[in-house]
């Protein structure tokens, strides 16, 4: 698994400050339904597109904070960020080409 968990502690060094590969940011919960459908999806472009993109989760019940700072308001929330500013973002479950496409890649 090629999927770093995002928290208000590491999202600093991880995402604000990185500076490289786009980030695919995946804003879910356990609770939801379209988030645990997207999850396996997430994972793959991880794995098949690990050393082009860093993939972070960030599970929205454990990071209140970091959703308020995205105005999260559906899950699940998909962000790419590029060199600490928002590049893309889309609500709901995308077919895997959809969300490469989105990274740029």
């Amino acid at each position: 698994m090629n999927e770093i968990i995002i928290t208000k502690e590491n999202f600093d060094e991880e995402v604000r400050n990185y500076k490289g590969m786009p980030i695919l940011l995946d804003f879910w919960a356990t609770w939801c339904g379209p988030c645990m459908m997207l999850s396996p999806v997430i994972e793959e472009i991880a794995d098949e597109l690990d050393g082009k993109v860093k993939v972070g989760k960030v599970n929205v019940d454990e990071q209140p904070e970091l959703a308020a700072a995205f105005r999260v308001e559906s899950i699940p929330l998909l962000v790419v960020v590029k060199d600490g500013a928002i590049v893309k973002q889309a609500v709901g479950v995308r077919p895997k080409e959809d969300i490469i496409a989105m990274l740029g890649l």
